[in-house]
């Protein structure tokens, strides 16, 4: 079982180096070059989340990204410590409206096949599993 783990400040010039980090764990599994890239920005997509909503754009909070390699899968568990977003509060915007934002939600669905949100005594895991076929 492959595993990686990388701590990092919620400040949005660390999500460079995240998505390289996701990009070196997901090497050596049989994903398309499509799904590994849909993958790379569905954990961005939640940091971006994590940042904005959790933490209220303060850029000096924790977050912790653990990156598992199973057997029947690959698994990214994305933690925080921030405020809880609870699911009936998250809304994903209609594709066919032509506006910015409000379409991450819609991109992580796309790129995992399961998404749970654990909420924690303190903060959020959000569990993200794309399966081996």
């Amino acid at each position: 079982m492959k595993k990686s783990k990388v701590e990092f400040s919620s400040h949005t010039a660390n999500l460079a180096l995240l998505r390289k980090c996701v990009r070196d764990f997901l090497n050596g599994y049989p994903f398309s070059e499509k799904e590994r890239m849909f993958m790379v920005l569905g954990v961005d997509e939640a940091c971006t989340n994590v940042i904005r909503y959790a933490y209220r754009l303060r850029d000096d909070q924790l977050i912790s990204l653990r990156m598992e390699g199973l057997r029947k899968c690959v698994r990214m568990r994305l933690r925080d410590y921030g405020e809880k977003v609870f699911l009936q509060e998250m809304k994903g915007r209609s594709h066919d409206l032509v506006q910015p934002g409000g379409l991450g939600l819609h991109l992580i669905r796309y790129a995992f096949d399961q998404v749970d949100y654990i909420h924690k005594r303190r903060g959020t895991e959000l569990v993200l599993t794309k399966n081996l076929e």
